[in-house]
């Protein structure tokens, strides 16, 4: 026998487990900014500011509070061309925001208002749910349910009992694949280009070792 079929120290049964939650999300991020280049810093900095504002102003009509927005310190850099000659364009404002949408109902509406406000760089918009300790919570208790499952097989099949757990193992649950993910909802063609937000899914992972009794 090679010394990869042997065990050493041998002790129990050693399971993984894992398991997922989908639910429908309930929140949306926008993630967005307002990006301007004038000749002077000073022009940058207004008409970015002035593009700020109206789209907080878009915000609050759709009842929006100011506590759902986080935004960036204004940034300004130096804005060239490079080809055959570098070239100044002038200097480039930028204002980031991560928008908190609860009213999924809103989001195409509030997302086509905050463009035409002035935010023309749209980097995407992300569904998460607010429950998602809860969800993950009860991924894990499912987890632990298909693992000592998994070990009642085991035993079954080596006519041995278990005994208690001994040992349990959290897996990563960002590093399982397609742990937390946002995913489109089918494929019908009445959704077909609008922004649907499908459904999330929590996923945890799980190893346990438990002992064995002989049988």
């Amino acid at each position: 026998m090679s010394s990869h079929q042997t065990i050493d120290a041998p002790w129990g049964i050693s399971v993984f487990g894992a398991a997922s939650v989908d639910a429908a999300p309930d929140l949306a991020r926008l993630r967005l900014a307002v990006v301007q280049t004038r000749p002077t810093p000073g022009e940058a900095f207004e008409v970015t500011r002035d593009g700020t504002n109206r789209i907080r102003e878009v915000l609050r009509r759709h009842g929006v509070p100011d506590a759902a927005v986080s935004s960036s310190r204004l940034n300004l850099r130096s804005s060239w061309t490079y080809g055959n000659e570098r070239t100044f364009l002038g200097y480039e404002c930028t204002a980031s925001f991560v928008i908190e949408l609860r009213e999924l109902d809103l989001l195409e509406t509030v997302l086509i208002n905050v463009v035409e406000a002035g935010a023309n760089h749209v980097e995407g918009v992300e569904f998460d749910v607010s429950t998602k300790k809860d969800l993950r919570a009860r991924a894990r208790k499912a987890a632990v349910a298909a693992a000592r499952e998994k070990a009642a097989l085991y035993a079954e099949a080596a006519s041995v009992r278990l005994g208690p757990v001994i040992h349990v193992k959290d897996v990563d649950s960002e590093q399982m694949r397609n742990t937390y993910r946002s995913h489109s909802s089918g494929s019908g063609a009445d959704g077909e280009g609008d922004l649907t937000p499908g459904k999330i899914t929590v996923s945890a992972g799980v190893v346990i070792g438990l002992s064995i009794i002989g049988g």
